[in-house]
């Protein structure tokens, strides 16, 4: 049975948005609001809106520095639904999965 906190993690993973701050949070940890904000078709206080979601559901952590509020990813979350709902299916059938996946969309392609 999922728990509570499963179920926030999902939910926030939910929205594209909120994939994409941490796409950025991991590829570059520590950021302002500012910064995340940067070239985000978001206003403002939608990204900080979407932080504070993310923030309740644990997958980010914020940290003062001076006048600055420091924003990190925290990977456990995200980590604990991988362990729960993905790793518990067969590696290798999935991995011959995604690689024929992979080749078909490779060939209709071309």
């Amino acid at each position: 049975m999922a728990s509570m906190n499963d179920d926030a993690v999902f939910r926030a993973l939910a929205d594209a948005s909120r994939r994409q701050l941490l796409d950025r949070l991991h590829r570059k940890n520590g950021q302002t609001l500012g910064e995340l904000c940067a070239g985000l078709d978001m206003t403002r206080q939608a990204v900080a809106k979407h932080l504070t979601i993310l923030e309740e559901a644990n997958l980010v952590s914020s940290k003062r520095e001076g006048r600055e509020k420091l924003h990190f990813i925290n990977p456990v979350p995200i980590n604990q639904i991988a362990e729960r709902w993905i790793r518990k299916f067969e590696r290798r059938h999935l991995a011959a999965l995604s690689a024929l996946k992979h080749k078909l969309e490779g060939e209709g392609r071309e």
